[in-house]
């Protein structure tokens, strides 16, 4: 019996997702809970579950494509009663989640109920678009043109990525393409996609020359596509890149954020020779070996400190409600440049961390959102952020707040600079503060509070340091 699972709401209330990679292949076995693909929301890279142990009988999208939640993505070839399997394995729930049950006969039926919303990992997902689903692969094209020649099936097949394709009168995507196992693994091997490959014979078996003469015609008029229009070649007046994933968030949140919020953004520069002299003094204790702490961990303690004084900078505004909602804790968001673009994601309860917590908390932190393994629920519920100008060679900058936060501090490169000290003109290490904040929740005086008490800790960190 085939099991189809419809890509699930990631509990991000975002509607599509892309498929970055599939981690099995049609024929492949699979178990229960095995991660069948890796997905790429606006936030962050997921991997997904199977809900189903048995054999992969079709992938409905290839890498690359964008797929909205509630769309069949995979189709698993289950041995056994279905429902059974899913009462047994749901708690509470007749399906496991995003698990759609069809058979031969009730397909039609299934793909014309497409009102409805489909059960999934995390709640219930959008219905299925009836207008169809952006594809790359021209799997459902092929059952309503079987009569097309190999040419035009070969075109289809590397259509544009935004063509959408209307819903065939017959549905065959379900049918596994007929050929041995040894074919199976040869077409695995040349990567190529058998339910796209016509079999040559009166038995309609695909045979190792079927896949080469697909495979060779796909070669053909990828290099032919690559004379004529490939972007980035020598002489090319232009590049177009899909605006999607982390980057197509970031641009609407900061879009939101920019009209929303009335904006300010004050500065302030601050002699942090002693934090600095603090941060080399703690890389040399060997006690503290494997624990990195740097100006960075120094600025969030101070933020978390300054924080509590004003608490209007840890707010968020509640329109809707006609409130203002103050924060008694500090989920600190901590800007990450990654080459997805720029993530943000937070430090629950970092008020409560000492600093070599913080230097360690933002470490990891870093480093997964560099991965693109950031969690769903670490890029949302901020409170305030931080953002680092300085390993870019920056002084200063105005920074955009993060949607539904009070401010944002960006953090300059620390310069050596003659400074006056002691009534002296001596080298001082310097660092300019950006301080962007929403002017509905605090106003010039309780900002410019903040952003001194911030400049004072860095300015004397011992001392701020004994009263945390």
């Amino acid at each position: 019996m085939i099991a189809e699972f419809r890509l699930p709401d990631l509990g991000e209330g975002l509607p599509e997702a892309e498929i970055v990679q599939w981690l099995v292949a049609r024929g492949d076995e699979v178990t229960l809970n095995q991660p069948i693909a890796e997905v790429e929301t606006a936030k962050a890279i997921v991997e997904l579950p199977s809900p189903f142990a048995g054999t992969v009988s079709d992938l409905h999208a290839a890498a690359g494509d964008v797929v909205a939640v509630g769309a069949p993505l995979i189709a698993i070839d289950v041995p056994g009663d279905v429902g059974a399997l899913a009462g047994a394995g749901g708690a509470g729930s007749a399906d496991p989640a995003g698990v759609t049950r069809e058979t031969a006969a009730d397909t039609a039926a299934a793909a014309a109920d497409t009102d409805a919303t489909v059960p999934n990992l995390v709640g219930y997902g959008a219905a299925p678009r009836t207008a169809g689903r952006p594809q790359r692969r021209a799997r459902a094209v092929r059952a309503a043109a079987a009569s097309a020649s190999a040419s035009d099936t070969a075109v289809l097949a590397h259509a544009p990525h935004d063509v959408v394709a209307p819903a065939p009168t017959e549905d065959l995507r379900h049918e596994r393409p007929r050929s041995t196992p040894p074919v199976r693994a040869y077409a695995k091997e040349r990567g190529v996609d058998l339910a796209l490959v016509e079999a040559s014979g009166v038995t309609g078996v695909i045979r190792r020359e079927d896949v080469d003469r697909y495979a060779d015609a796909m070669r053909a008029q990828a290099a032919s596509a690559s004379a004529t229009a490939a972007p980035g070649t020598p002489g090319a007046r232009e590049t177009r890149i899909p605006i999607r994933g982390v980057r197509k968030h970031t641009a609407a949140a900061m879009v939101q954020s920019a009209f929303t919020a009335p904006h300010v953004t004050t500065f302030l520069e601050v002699d942090v020779t002693e934090t600095v002299r603090l941060v080399a003094d703690l890389r040399a204790d060997r006690r503290l070996d494997g624990h990195r702490i740097g100006i960075l961990a120094v600025a969030a303690k101070a933020v978390c400190l300054a924080l509590r004084a004003e608490p209007s900078l840890n707010a968020r505004w509640d329109g809707p409600a006609g409130e203002i909602v103050q924060f008694h804790y500090v989920n600190l968001g901590i800007a990450a440049a990654t080459e997805r673009g720029l993530v943000v994601p937070h430090i629950a309860d970092a008020d409560r961390l000492t600093l070599v917590e913080l230097a360690d908390a933002i470490g990891a932190l870093a480093q997964t959102a560099r991965s693109g393994r950031s969690a769903p629920g670490a890029l949302s519920g901020g409170t305030f952020s931080i953002t680092n100008f300085g390993v870019f060679g920056i002084d200063a900058g105005t920074p955009i707040l993060n949607p539904g936060e009070a401010g944002i501090l960006g953090l300059g490169s620390v310069r050596r600079r003659p400074w006056e000290h002691d009534g002296q003109i001596v080298l001082r290490d310097i660092v300019t503060l950006s301080l962007s904040f929403d002017h509905r929740l605090a106003d010039g005086q309780e900002a410019s509070r903040f952003l001194r008490a911030v400049g004072d800790i860095l300015r004397e960190p011992g001392r701020a340091m004994l009263l945390s």
